[in-house]
């Protein structure tokens, strides 16, 4: 699971310098940003396979963060952090498109689970998607190759 691109934004600087710590010691490339409008900055210069965002920030909220990442990334993961869990924000956050919903506090273990299970997901969609392009290939090229063989054998018995 090395080498994928993180992106930790909160207002926390404790938090941020914890997940920054947590995910470079698992071997992931790890920036973080103070505000929403930084991570974005951050995001649109060089996007990321995982952004880590809190919910709740002045200026920029998450949510606002979350729609602007989609637009421009859809498969960009998405996990939204915050202290100020109810159900709405959850609905609202999974209706925009993230991917998790985590409260504070919550255990760096259980975030790891969450974050590497989604990736490996992540992995397989595109490993399904490769795999059924390959299917249609040869689909297509078995009568292909069956109708080359028989004008082929029709050619041949005529000379």
């Amino acid at each position: 699971m090395e080498g994928y691109r993180f992106l930790i934004v909160d207002d926390d600087q404790q938090i941020r310098e914890m997940l920054h710590q947590f995910f470079t010691k698992l071997g992931y490339m790890v920036m973080t940003a103070e505000t929403g409008k930084d991570g974005l900055e951050k995001f649109m210069e060089h996007p990321f396979d995982c952004v880590i965002s809190d919910l709740v920030m002045p200026g920029m909220d998450g949510l606002a963060l979350l729609k602007r990442v989609k637009e421009r990334s859809p498969k960009t993961l998405f996990f939204l952090i915050t202290g100020y869990g109810t159900i709405e924000n959850a609905v609202q956050g999974m209706k925009e498109g993230a991917h998790d919903f985590i409260t504070k506090p919550f255990l760096l273990e259980d975030m790891k689970i969450r974050v590497e299970r989604a990736l490996r997901s992540q992995i397989l969609e595109k490993s399904v998607t490769k795999m059924t392009g390959m299917l249609w290939a040869v689909m297509i090229s078995i009568p292909l190759w069956l109708i080359l063989g028989i004008v082929l054998g029709i050619v041949w018995k005529r000379f």
